[in-house]
This record gives structure tokens, sequence and C-alpha cells, in this order.
């Protein structure tokens, strides 16, 4: 693994090693993927205005996230699925997260359980994914269940009310495999992603279980249930951050869902000085969506983001080594952060501003 050195060189694997089927839903995005494109593209229209001569000697990365102090602004997003990816999936993602020293979500459609993933990490910090069902009291008991496994925060997937055109999956017929189940469910909650003859067995499973008709009263009836603070992840708007902070949230998270909703959405990284800008300090900011080193995080914390998270890039390790390939991901990460804050004239991630970050179109007016 001394050979691989950094994230794209880990995607590369992948790309070569996974199953199609499965490689092509993790890395797909909706429609004609512009937006998957531009997730990353973007970060490069964000220009760093490096200081010198400040002493960058020693570098503290660590940073306090809903009261916990983790030793980096990287953590890990909910990505479904994982043992696709490798035999011991959610479990070796988690136990990375916990090796770092920082924030491991896991994912409602997730291939181990909320109590599996406990055992296997019962230090790390641990927030869990959440979509709210039809059935409101499959919900309620996913909650109770993070709860009662000590899951630090639950995190509201806001942009899914369907789920979006990604031609890849309805050209697969994407489907679990057989071997694999939905861990947090029993019965057709759980094998319903395998069930189907055509198109894609995952939009399937979402239309006859989510609930298109959520609403922000919605948000309100979670928080109503919990003690625990509730993450929004998903919002692209001033607006949208501004309602969910009416609702009660104590973060938004900035994402477009790595791009598969509806492609033509802006950047998470274009859109989050916007958001930012909207909340003031009433709630924490996250940010996610096309990280593929530590200048793309220096960037994003600059412009306002408490915590910065990778799906896709912890994937890749998970594909190439399990919880070795994933930790390996998260200290190249940190590496980059530490050598890119010491660039740029910065020793604690409480010092970085937006001022370190400007849009390119800056220099055009010069």
């Amino acid at each position: 693994m001394s050979d691989l050195v950094s994230i794209l060189e880990f995607e590369e694997h992948a790309y070569k090693s996974l199953p199609r089927n499965v490689l092509d839903y993790y890395r797909s995005g909706a429609g004609k993927q512009e937006s998957l494109k531009a997730n990353r593209a973007s970060f490069n229209k964000f220009k760093l205005r490096p200081r010198c001569l400040r002493n960058v000697e020693k570098r503290d990365l660590s940073t306090i996230v809903l009261g916990h102090k983790v030793s980096m602004p990287v953590g890990i997003a909910p990505t479904a699925m994982q043992k696709m990816a490798h035999p011991q999936g959610e479990c070796a993602n988690a136990r990375a997260a916990q090796t770092l020293g920082t924030i491991f979500t896991l994912s409602t459609l997730s291939t181990s359980s909320i109590e599996e993933v406990a055992r296997a990490a019962p230090h790390a910090i641990k927030w869990y994914q959440l979509y709210i069902y039809k059935d409101r009291n499959v919900t309620r008991d996913l909650v109770m269940r993070a709860e009662t496994a000590g899951y630090k925060a639950l995190v509201l997937t806001v942009d899914a009310p369907i789920f979006g055109m990604r031609l890849a999956d309805l050209k697969n017929k994407f489907s679990l495999p057989s071997h694999l189940t939905l861990a947090n469910f029993q019965g057709l909650k759980a094998t319903g992603i395998q069930n189907s003859k055509q198109g894609s067995g995952l939009n399937n499973y979402v239309t006859g279980l989510f609930d298109a008709t959520l609403n922000w009263e919605d948000v309100k009836w979670l928080k109503s249930i919990t003690s625990l603070p509730i993450v929004l992840k998903g919002i692209l708007t001033a607006e949208d951050a501004i309602l969910g902070v009416e609702a009660g949230a104590s973060a938004i998270q900035v994402s477009n869902h790595g791009a598969r909703q509806i492609d033509g959405t802006a950047s998470s990284i274009e859109v989050l000085p916007e958001i930012v800008k909207a909340v003031g300090d009433k709630v924490e900011v996250y940010f996610d969506g096309g990280v593929t080193d530590g200048t793309d995080v220096l960037k994003a914390v600059s412009l306002g983001a408490k915590m910065v998270f990778v799906g896709r890039a912890a994937l890749w390790g998970l594909a190439y080594n399990g919880q070795e390939g994933v930790e390996k991901i998260l200290n190249i990460l940190k590496s980059d952060l530490s050598t890119a804050m010491a660039l740029s004239g910065f020793s604690k991630i409480s010092e970085l501003e937006p001022n370190l970050v400007v849009h390119e179109s800056y220099y055009s007016k010069l």
C-alpha cells in the first residue's frame, strides 16, 4: 500500500478491482453527471492567498464538532452498502475513524447494523444517517436504536424524497448482491433491493418505502422524538438553511448528495459561502462533495465549514484493504491538510479565515 500516495491513486485501483455493477453504483452521479464533474472541478475556481513568515513549525488540526473534539476537520460521510467494497464493510470504516480520532457516519442503507458498528468501534464518534420512512414507526425505531447504541447525532438526509436518475444503475439493473442484506431491517425492507427484475432495484425500493410528502414539519417531529442533535444533510440554498435553523437543526451539511440526486445543481463548494453567510453563528456548517486532497479541505474550512466529510474516498480505501486502506486515506488527507496549512501560513484550524480563499474572478477584477 506504500506505493499509493493519493486519493486519486486509490480511486484508480478501485476502478480496476471492483465488480462493474458495484463500481458504477459507488462512482456514478445523476443524469449527464455534469454536477458530479463540477464537484471536483469547482475547487480549482477557488484560489489560495498564502501568507508568509508566520511561524508554522507546530500545527494543530484538531477542532470541536457538536461538543466533541476530533483530531482533524475531516470525517467519513454516509455511504450505503459498504460490504460490496470489503467483507468487513462499515465496521472496518468505523474502526478507521476511531483510530484517527474522527467522526464516522453510518448510512441507514448499511450492510452492517447499528449495533454491529457500535460493537466494532465502541470509542469512535458515531453519527447515524437517517431517512424518514412512510411508516414513521420504522424511523422512530431506528432513532431509538441509534440512541441506545451510543451514536452522538442524527444526520437527516433532506434531498431525497425520491432517488435521482442514475443511468448506470438503471442500465445495470443494480441490485444488492444476494449474500448481503440491509442489516438494519428485516424481511422485505432488508432484501427488497435484490428483488427487482427491471430497472434499478434501489430506485424501486426507495419508491416503495420513502415518503415524498416530507416537509419541514417532519424535521420538527424528528426533533420531538430524540435528544440527539440533528444535522440536515443535502442543503444547497440559503433559504433552506434558514428554514433548517428555524426547524431546530443543530447543524447544516452543505451537500448535493455526491451529485447523485439531480444533475445541474451547483457544486457543493460553490454553494458553501452563501449558506455560511445565511446561518451566521446560529449553527455549525459542514460540507461534502468532491474532496480529493488536503488543499480541498483547507479551502472548505476557510470558507466556513466546521467539518468536511468524504464518502467515495473512504470507499476506495475500503476496497483496497479494509480498515487499513481507510486509515491510509484519512492519513493522506491529514498530512495534506497539515502541509497546506503550513504553506498558507496557518498553524491552527481555528485560525483559518475566509480571506485565505478567493474566487478566481477576484484576480480578473484587479
